[in-house]
């Protein structure tokens, strides 16, 4: 095991392996990605989630798949079963703001300049959901054997990834506009005890991190409830 910043270890294997982009917060933070609480308000999550349960039509999300070099989105639902809304303006206006207030932070954590960003995804998760391990801007290989010996960069555009969370975790199961399992885990990272990092948020909480396989990544699957989260990746300026 890597240490990679205070608190948080690193698989050998990954923090090895060469691949495209090799972006990483500074060392010496306490943690290697960045949380910020109350990014958005409890009750402005609680529109957006009551406006995905109860209006939208979701489209089931699918894969970026790459043959011969040429990148085609799949539907496989042994890989992830979770849906896509979009949001009216008028339920974004708060993310926005919020966002241009953190920006400089995000960008001062990870030494980026932030560029361009996708639209804004809202992604539902209901019972049974999930996402298996992944790295945002690359495709894994793996062998024969199903052991991972690499990456294929697919989505070089995306260097930071953000998620915000919009309904809330809970231990002992989720109802209404909360969800039980669900976590969201870091595949290669660890704490001290060499147990992988994962996260139980709540409604408002926003997680960003470098989009590379070092920070890949999976949803587990939700138990009960609903999770809905809304993700961007951005385009950055490396310093």
């Amino acid at each position: 095991m890597r240490q990679i910043s205070n608190y948080v270890y690193c698989d050998d294997f990954i923090a090895e392996l060469r691949y495209e982009t090799r972006l990483m917060a500074n060392p010496y933070y306490d943690y290697p990605y960045l949380i910020i609480e109350n990014f958005l308000s409890e009750e402005a999550c609680a529109e957006i989630a009551a406006y995905t349960h109860d209006k939208s039509e979701g489209e089931r999300a699918k894969v970026k798949k790459n043959f011969h070099g040429v990148v085609v989105p799949e539907l496989e639902e042994d890989i992830r079963k979770t849906a896509i809304h979009e949001l009216p303006e008028i339920l974004l206006e708060g993310y926005k703001l919020s966002f241009a207030y953190y920006q400089k932070q995000i960008e001062d954590y990870f030494s980026v300049a932030l560029t361009t960003a996708t639209e804004v995804q809202a992604l539902e998760y209901t019972r049974g959901g999930f996402y298996i391990k992944h790295a945002d801007d690359s495709n894994e290989l793996v062998n024969c054997e199903g052991e991972t010996v690499g990456f294929a960069q697919v989505a070089p555009e995306r260097k930071i990834t953000t998620v915000l969370f919009a309904t809330s975790h809970r231990d002992n199961g989720g109802d209404g506009l909360q969800f039980g399992g669900g976590e969201l885990v870091f595949n290669y990272l660890y704490d001290a005890e060499n147990r992988p990092v994962r996260f139980r948020p709540k409604a408002g909480d926003m997680v960003i991190f470098p989009s590379n396989p070092i920070y890949s990544h999976e949803v587990l699957p939700v138990s009960d409830g609903y999770r809905l989260t809304l993700v961007q990746w951005h385009d950055a300026i490396i310093s």
